[in-house]
């Protein structure tokens, strides 16, 4: 058999299981709620999504007013983008970063908030 047979046979194999693969891992993920994360951003969302969180005090006068609710403010962990650039990602044993999200009005706002061990404190939205 010559060898352009041969590699004809092993990439038609390889595909078929790379096919295979993405399907049974994608059905998998959907069925235990895993998610794959292994950029940056979405590894640091993942990270504030799993902790419990508090307002500052101007957070805190921004949803009373009604500037901004809890639900917008979600949404900055789920589909938002963390700006590296702004962020303090050195500092111990609490890490600072940015989130900037455009919210549903069509405004490009920035969440700032503290990254401790154990929770996750939300400072301002500009």
């Amino acid at each position: 058999m010559s060898f352009i047979k041969r590699l004809g046979f092993f990439l038609f194999g390889l595909s078929i299981g790379i096919v295979f693969l993405a399907v049974f891992l994608k059905n998998k993920a959907e069925e235990t709620g895993t998610e794959f994360c292994y950029f940056p951003n979405c590894r640091v969302l993942k990270d504030l999504r799993s902790k419990s969180y508090s307002y500052s005090d101007e957070v805190t006068k921004m949803v009373l007013t009604g500037e901004i609710d809890s639900l917008q403010i979600k949404s900055f962990f789920t589909d938002g983008e963390v700006d590296f650039k702004h962020s303090d990602t050195k500092s111990t044993p609490c890490k600072t970063y940015a989130i900037e999200h455009e919210l549903k009005s069509g405004t490009l706002k920035t969440l700032t908030v503290t990254n401790c061990p154990t929770k996750i404190i939300i400072e301002n939205i500009k």
